[in-house]
């Protein structure tokens, strides 16, 4: 058994919303995308990704299987387009079967885990996260390095031959949480501040969810925000 609350927010500087997302207990799967792109590509692709895994999905192909799908997809959508800008989006997304989770991602849309401290599953694919990963940067830094939104990956824009897909799974314990965002939260609300919204146990999924947007757009809401909060039976 699964609880689970949702929620996206345009933010307070966007004048539209490129963040996407779908929550299903049924088909067991849940995802995340933020759209890039400009002139509503953004919109167009981060739909066209959601619309793609779920179609996918539904029809029996694997997490890893249906994004590497949807990437070919979108690039080949992108063929023909008047602007040089090609249209991309991240995506993080859950499938569970189960007590059993398999969590895949790529660009810096984020998966968590809570199970009594919580923790990062995702590695943002950007050139932030490298330079942290090589010593370079703290965490701290990269909270605002001028590059901190710069991709390493994205769908529709990263070549399939040049694709890699993170890929984490494991079991849900009783009461252990599964937290999907977009970069509009985790731009604006640290990870202490989060684990502490994630670990209430006196408010529904859907209140820490309401939470955590109330969060960020009180800081600058500088871009959209998109979370889905999954919570394991006890």
């Amino acid at each position: 058994m699964i609880e689970f609350g949702h929620g996206t927010h345009t933010g307070l500087r966007r004048t539209r919303n490129e963040d996407t997302y779908y929550a299903d207990a049924g088909l067991g799967l849940f995802l995340v995308v933020d759209g890039m792109g400009g002139h509503r590509h953004g919109e167009v692709a981060s739909a066209t990704a959601r619309d793609g895994v779920v179609a996918q999905v539904s029809a029996g192909q694997s997490l890893v299987d249906a994004v590497q799908r949807v990437n070919e997809a979108l690039i080949a959508r992108s063929v023909g387009l008047p602007e040089s800008r090609p249209m991309g989006t991240t995506i993080a997304a859950v499938r569970i079967v189960g007590r059993t989770y398999e969590a895949a991602w790529v660009g810096d849309s984020r998966i968590y885990r809570w199970d009594g401290a919580l923790e990062r599953l995702s590695h943002d694919h950007s050139i932030v996260e490298a330079l942290v990963e090589a010593g370079e940067l703290t965490e701290a830094q990269a909270r605002t390095h001028p590059q901190r939104n710069v991709l390493t990956q994205a769908l529709g824009i990263t070549a399939p031959d040049h694709l890699h897909i993170g890929l984490a799974k494991g079991q849900l314990t009783s009461g252990a949480r599964l937290l999907l965002c977009t970069d509009g939260l985790t731009d604006e609300v640290a990870d202490a501040r989060i684990g502490e919204i994630v670990a209430r146990t006196d408010i529904a999924a859907q209140e820490a969810v309401d939470h955590l947007l109330l969060e960020a757009v009180t800081g600058t809401g500088r871009d959209n925000i998109t979370a889905i909060l999954l919570r394991a039976a006890n």
